[in-house]
């Protein structure tokens, strides 16, 4: 066999995995470029941690991806492999039989992207057919496994996933989303399954779904990405890389837990985060941007975080501790700023934030369109002004008679830089006699008109807004991403200016947050 036969179909442009459309903004394929850096970070890891050795010229490492779909990781691995391994194994079909049977294995997480898989990596379908570039598969599934699972209902729900019968239990002929990794207790018995015996494999890698498509809204889905991580990291790898939302940083439903755990974990290694879906992957959208990290078993200590920012313009990479702060601070040039501001002490101004519905009305909950003799309690709803009866209220009723501050619960995505963080309107003042729905938040209850002003005038200020943009990850405002703010006597109207002094922030500090931060006209 020459050097010119069957891998080199892989150079062939165009690369069908560079057009391929995803299943779902759940599940995506990760573009072959994306997949390549991974890869790059994982060989200077492991290079770092080994005397420079060359992690693709060792023919005993073995590498699984749990939850693969286009196979893009399997292939450029495979590539990596051929190349490096040609000294040792100069017989390129002894090199490739080699490389495929006893080094990269794979889990499809539907039948379809198992078939998906292995025409990237065998090209063909099957692992034994005429056409796959491999000769020692004497079955179809070769090394890319996958077995229909189904989901283990407790009541309504799956004990493994979370997902609910009424959505997906469903016939033989539909797919159960029961990713097989994750439906498991024991995954190394599973892995066992898919190699024939029992494999340590020394690196796990992947993008696996970020969230169960188990509903019709989206926004009700939860999370998933999290579980195969989890699962990866009872396999005990020698290094475990994915690429998942970053979310996770700061927020997500369901996420404390796996945050906690994350941020105390000292063997992570690298994380390299992508500020905006785009520059990631260009065809999906996953708000709060992406990350992929490197987690080495061995590795004792802190992170080191590397930014992209809006563009693909690279930051400089900082080595810091994960759980220095309760959510991960994304920006490695906010962290000192960050550190002046806490190191002052003080409440902060998250206690002053109402729950999700502080009137208990939901969004579209709409009143009369004047007001009445009975309808006297102005309500902000969704995109208009309304009148109701104070008997309507169904909570906190001592706070309709008081000055508030109100902000909208879902305003900027944190994606239109410099940020806003609030929509047009922004903070504004209601006073006594008025409410919202669902719609707003109440940000703050004031004393008099006069303080309710002062405390929007601060909430408009680049500096508050950049504190929160540090805990923000998507559109949703909540009591959580104030945090970080302190909550400040309101005995002035508090400027840029005044603040930045009050924590010796230096010129080049400020000049940051003006690049993060754009400004924002005081209400008229």
């Amino acid at each position: 066999m020459t050097d010119t036969a069957p891998f080199a179909l892989l150079k062939r442009n165009p690369d069908v995995l560079t057009c391929i459309a995803n299943l779902s903004n759940d599940e995506v394929f990760t573009p072959p470029e994306f997949a390549q850096r991974m890869l790059d970070t994982l060989a200077e890891g492991w290079a770092s941690a080994n005397d420079g050795a060359n992690i693709w010229a060792d023919r005993s490492i073995t590498f699984l991806d749990p939850c693969t779909k286009s196979g893009v990781f399997l292939r450029e691995i495979a590539k990596r492999l051929i190349d490096g391994l040609a000294d040792e194994i100069p017989d390129l079909q002894t090199r490739v039989d080699h490389i495929l049977t006893n080094q990269v294995f794979g889990i499809g997480i539907t039948q379809l992207t198992a078939l998906l898989a292995r025409r990237s990596l065998y090209c063909s379908k099957w692992a034994n057919g005429e056409h796959s570039i491999a000769t020692g598969f004497d079955d179809e599934d070769g090394n890319v496994w996958f077995e229909r699972t189904k989901h283990d209902w407790e009541g309504d729900k799956c004990r493994f996933c979370g997902a609910t019968s009424h959505n997906l239990d469903r016939g033989d002929a539909s797919e159960t989303y029961a990713y097989p990794f994750i439906h498991t207790d024991d995954p190394a018995t599973l892995c066992a399954k898919i190699a024939g015996a029992h494999m340590q494999f020394d690196v796990i890698i992947g993008n696996p779904p970020y969230q169960l498509s188990d509903a019709s809204e989206s926004a009700s889905a939860s999370p998933i990405y999290q579980k195969f991580i989890e699962q990866s990291m009872m396999l005990e790898p020698r290094y475990l890389s994915m690429v998942v939302p970053s979310r996770w940083f700061g927020g997500g439903k369901g996420l404390d837990e796996f945050r906690a755990k994350m941020l105390k974990d000292q063997r992570l290694q690298t994380i390299v985060d992508y500020i905006l879906d785009k520059d990631a992957f260009p065809k999906v959208n996953v708000n709060g941007g992406l990350n992929y990290f490197l987690w080495g078993r061995d590795h004792v200590g802190d992170c080191t975080i590397v930014t992209v920012e809006p563009g693909g313009l690279v930051g400089d990479p900082a080595t810091r501790p994960l759980d220095e702060f309760d959510v991960l601070v994304r920006r490695n040039g906010a962290v000192p700023i960050l550190r002046k501001v806490l190191a002052k002490g003080g409440p902060t101004f998250d206690r002053r934030v109402s729950s999700r519905k502080p009137f208990g009305l939901p969004t579209n909950f709409f009143g009369a369109d004047s007001k009445s003799a009975t309808r006297t309690v102005k309500l902000y709803s969704s995109g208009r002004t309304t009148w109701v009866k104070p008997s309507e209220v169904r909570v906190n009723w001592e706070l309709i008679d008081r000055w508030k501050v109100l902000i909208g619960r879902a305003t900027d995505g944190n994606e239109k830089y410099p940020l806003p963080i609030w929509d047009q309107r922004g903070p504004f003042v209601a006073g006594p006699g008025e409410a919202c729905t669902e719609t707003c938040l109440v940000a703050a209850v004031a004393s008099s008109k006069l303080e309710a002003e002062r405390i929007a005038a601060y909430m408009r200020t680049k500096f508050f807004r950049f504190l929160v943009s540090l805990r923000k990850m998507t559109q949703d405002n909540k009591a959580d991403v104030f945090a970080f703010v302190p909550d400040l006597a309101m005995d002035r109207i508090w400027t840029d200016a005044q603040l930045y002094n009050e924590y010796g922030l230096t010129a080049d500090e400020q000049a940051y947050i003006d690049s993060l931060i754009r400004s924002m006209e005081a209400a008229g």
